[in-house]
């Protein structure tokens, strides 16, 4: 069972030394985190961060982002959640015994709702 959340981050290198020059200063990197087991601390991080299939508070991820990484990051951007079948499964299912807390009526609702069309479930 595994899943994860993948997200584009763009960060910046800001030297110490007057004496170095960056060109260029920005970069591009795909950063992924695993997704908790259901129904285990931490398995809501998609209701807790994004809507719609987007990142809900942009400069609050940047920051988590930023302090994780270590260095300056100007823009993040969620891009999918990849999971195998078990694990998506096991997702709805504990979704499915939660519906209450989602405030939806059924658990495609709740998937589209957080996850937008970005699930990307691999055989």
């Amino acid at each position: 069972m595994d899943a994860r959340y993948v997200f584009a981050v763009r960060f910046r290198l800001d030297p110490t030394s007057a004496d170095i020059a960056l060109e260029p200063r920005e970069f591009e990197t795909r950063l992924s985190r695993r997704a908790d087991p259901p129904g285990e601390d931490g398995w809501l991080f998609f209701r807790d961060n994004l809507w719609r299939g987007n990142i809900g508070d942009d400069r609050y991820f940047r920051e988590l982002t930023s302090e994780a990484l270590g260095v300056p990051v100007t823009n993040v951007e969620y891009r999918a959640f990849e999971t195998d079948e078990e694990y998506y499964d096991a997702l709805k299912a504990e979704i499915r015994d939660n519906l209450a807390e989602f405030k939806a009526d059924s658990v495609s609702e709740v998937v589209s709702k957080y996850l937008g069309s970005s699930v990307e479930v691999e055989y």
